[in-house]
């Protein structure tokens, strides 16, 4: 498998919105956010930063998108996304292992509690809980 990556575009803004959207509805504890906000809030992060996700391709084929960036003085993996139809191939575990290796520690992160998936995931990698934010996410980091 040959994981590579391609800059989002417009095109993209509003399938990378609708996995955020999707995301909070499943593991956010609605009744303790303002959603209205939260969701104008993701769709002004992605469309102010739609050229620093990046689409990501299996063999060629788009199988997700992320967005990697400082924060802080660390990298921070935000938003990513495999598509259903390609989850369960590692191609999450290799973009992460990218990220590993292009940026080095730290990194860090956010994971919705209940994506039991997701924090497996990132326990497997290295990832350890390093705080708790409010009642839904964890923040993890990678120190190396």
């Amino acid at each position: 498998m040959v994981i590579t990556y391609e800059n989002a575009t417009q095109e993209d803004i509003s399938a990378i919105y609708q996995f955020n959207k999707d995301l909070i509805d499943s593991y956010e504890n609605i009744s303790e956010i303002n959603y209205d906000n939260v969701l104008d809030w993701v769709k002004r992060k992605i469309e102010g930063h739609i050229g620093e996700y990046r689409c990501i391709y299996s063999d060629g084929i788009k199988a997700g998108y992320v967005y990697v960036h400082p924060n802080g003085g660390e990298t921070e993996i935000d938003d990513l996304y495999i598509f259903p139809e390609y989850r369960n191939r590692s191609i999450g575990t290799r973009v992460i292992e990218n990220c590993k290796e292009e940026f080095g520690p730290p990194i860090m992160l956010y994971v919705f509690q209940r994506n039991t998936r997701a924090f497996s995931l990132y326990l497997r990698l290295g990832f350890k809980v390093s705080e708790t934010i409010g009642t839904s996410r964890y923040v993890m980091r990678w120190e190396g």
